[in-house]
């Protein structure tokens, strides 16, 4: 039997079904996707769940250093799901995904709240909190312009009100969109709750990665049942640093999708963009701000601590 990688699998269904008329396509497509999710989570020794512009990729790739550097391994492969497991059998195979959107979701149903008993629920999984806001707009650069066609029409078919990127404005897209920031606020609430149930759930924010990347990546280097040292640790925060990794992307030192650069003259379609945390406050004005940040205050759950004035400063 052929060991197929599982983006191998995954091109296997996307190529031959783009022929198909759209509702077709999107209907295949789903079935078998979410078939492979389910298999790729199964198959996983820890799971990440995030939704798209939390962190995961960063994450992965200091992860990925980790092995690199362990397993002299070149920095121009990360680990995506199995990329560096099928060679290594000792390097855990992860399973990122949002969870939610089209076919991810059937991961995410079995992991929520008052769920059956299921393999999934006793794995350790580690939910990536952001504030919802600079996932917003982050999410907004990420639809409109590095998005696949293929994921972007899956979305587009879950949704009640389908989104051209063309034409789509930014506070439109962020304030008022399907995708936009209210169903962004419910996600995090969700995940977080979800997280308290499970045997080894850990809820991580962004912001405390960026604050103090050591410290919060070895405590999850540790949910994942790997015993790095500080040291180790450090190195792949310093080769995960935003500078290095612009530096790297824009080079076209990295050739798989989530980092693949997609146009150098373009830096709004960069992956490791900006990275900074509050970086909305620069795309709107004072009113849109405040806005915005009052649908978060009065919405998210008190303990991930956004727009309270303190935490997320």
């Amino acid at each position: 039997m052929l060991n197929l990688s599982d983006g191998v699998k995954k091109a296997l269904i996307l190529i031959p079904t783009q022929p198909l008329p759209a509702r077709a396509r999107v209907a295949v497509r789903r079935k078998h996707l979410a078939r492979l999710e389910m298999a790729k989570a199964q198959r996983a020794n820890f799971l990440i769940i995030g939704h798209p512009k939390s962190g995961n990729t960063w994450l992965k790739v200091m992860i990925s250093r980790l092995y690199q550097l362990r397993y002299n391994l070149p920095e121009s492969t990360l680990i995506n799901t199995d990329e560096f497991a099928r060679k290594i059998p000792e390097i855990p195979r992860l399973a990122a995904t949002n969870a939610y959107y089209s076919y991810e979701g059937e991961v995410g149903k079995m992991l929520a709240c008052g769920a059956l008993d299921n393999p999934l629920r006793h794995k350790p999984v580690l939910f990536l909190a952001r504030n919802p806001i600079d996932i917003a707009v982050s999410w907004f650069h990420q639809f409109t312009k590095r998005q696949s066609r293929a994921k972007q029409e899956l979305i587009n078919h879950f949704v009640d009100h389908p989104i051209d990127r063309r034409t789509v404005q930014m506070w439109d897209f962020v304030r008022h969109s399907d995708i936009g920031l209210p169903s962004l606020i419910e996600y995090q609430n969700t995940w977080a709750r979800n997280v308290r149930e499970l045997e080894h759930g850990m809820l991580a924010r962004y912001e405390d990665l960026r604050a103090q990347p050591v410290p919060t990546l070895h405590r999850i280097t540790q949910l994942m049942g790997e015993d790095f040292s500080v040291d180790e640790i450090s190195a792949a925060v310093e080769w995960g640093s935003f500078d290095n990794l612009q530096k790297l992307e824009t080079s076209g030192t990295f050739s798989q999708g989530g980092m693949k650069l997609v146009n150098a003259s373009d830096p709004s379609t960069f992956k490791v963009r900006r990275g900074k945390v509050g970086g909305y406050r620069e795309d709107f004005d004072v009113a849109q701000v405040a806005e915005l940040e009052a649908l978060v205050r009065d919405n998210i759950l008190p303990e991930l601590g956004y727009c309270q004035g303190v935490t997320d400063a």
